[in-house]
């Protein structure tokens, strides 16, 4: 990977800028309650591993793995249940960026690097999680599959870098699908090995790999 500063940096946010296990498994499991008494759903909790293992899809592709044994019906008050109790965590001071997102981000805005956010949850969440953290004065925009309605983060990225002009950037995420958004835009990718939910293929392909955030530093400097 050439060590050239980019004009800008891409980034996922689930498992890359946020710890999402920290906001997302209280809010799961508070979904799943209010449906069991709703009676939306009530044959209990999926196991935690196939909403962790999920993290990156399209929120579609999600409750078909989670809720294999449901209805789009049972999917859409999912998605509400699961944003609803997320927004609430986030409100009481829940969720939690990885360490040295914050320094690491602020150093690349002071650098002149313009931040985005490009992933494939729904944009309140995207939103409010960037918000709630005091993060969104550093970015330039923030990127949902759930707010430009795309059928892939290579979509999305295309889309971000039409929209914004980007000469240069560097894609920055923890899944495959991160690593074909930046290579089929003509990105270098960086794959972040830190999150733990995916498989060691999914960051084949990068062409870098860090297991600290606070290491972009040293790759632009």
């Amino acid at each position: 990977m050439k060590r050239v500063r980019p004009e800008a940096m891409l980034f996922d946010l689930d498992g890359t800028l946020f710890q999402t296990e920290t906001l997302l498994l209280p809010a799961y499991e508070a979904a799943f309650e209010q449906m069991n008494r709703e009676g939306i759903y009530t044959k209990g909790t999926p196991p935690k591993e196939r909403i962790l293992s999920s993290l990156g899809m399209l929120l579609e592709h999600i409750w078909q793995r989670v809720l294999p044994d449901a209805g789009e019906r049972v999917h859409r008050r999912a998605d509400e249940l699961l944003l609803l109790h997320q927004v609430e965590g986030l409100k009481r001071g829940e969720g939690a960026m990885y360490d040295g997102v914050e320094e690491t981000l602020r150093a690349l805005h002071a650098k002149g690097v313009k931040l985005f956010v490009a992933s494939n949850g729904l944009e309140a969440y995207v939103k409010e999680v960037i918000c709630y953290k005091g993060l969104a004065p550093l970015f330039t925009g923030l990127y949902s599959a759930g707010e430009y309605e795309t059928r892939s983060k290579v979509d999305l990225v295309k889309l971000l870098l039409e929209q914004h002009g980007i000469g240069s950037a560097w894609m920055v995420g923890d899944r495959s699908s991160d690593v074909e958004a930046g290579h089929k835009n003509g990105l270098p990718v960086v794959g972040c090995n830190y999150a733990g939910f995916g498989k060691e293929s999914e960051l084949e392909g990068a062409d870098m790999v860090i297991t600290e955030f606070g290491q972009l530093i040293d790759w632009i400097d």
